[in-house]
């Protein structure tokens, strides 16, 4: 298993940062799961969560999962809305994680 973790906005100007991560983890190795831990993200619009579905499917053919952890209560929302929070493992908000900051996008260990 590895983890991705974005943090602050998702949106038109940076969500090709998700697909280049999930990219980059595949092209390190085939793990067997990979988990965008979204505690820390503040907003993500249409793009981000287009984003995310190329993601999804990059791992998807792959033969990697590929599932949310921990979204924010915002976050959740937008998968939720959108119909797409059970295709990512239909993850419960954080409740106990402290408000995300809207500051650029994915931190790489």
């Amino acid at each position: 298993m590895v983890e991705i973790s974005p943090m602050g906005e998702i949106d038109v100007e940076n969500a090709y940062e998700i697909k280049e991560a999930v990219a980059e983890k595949l092209a390190n190795g085939r793990p067997q799961r990979i988990e965008l831990d979204m505690h820390a993200v503040a907003f993500i619009d249409s793009v981000g969560i287009s984003a995310l579905v190329a993601a999804f499917q990059l791992a998807s053919v792959s033969g990697v999962k590929l599932v949310v952890t921990r979204p924010s209560r915002f976050a959740h929302r937008q998968l939720w809305v959108t119909g797409l929070l059970g295709l990512f493992g239909a993850p419960e908000p954080c409740t106990d994680c402290p408000e995300p900051s809207r500051e650029p996008l994915v931190s790489r260990p």
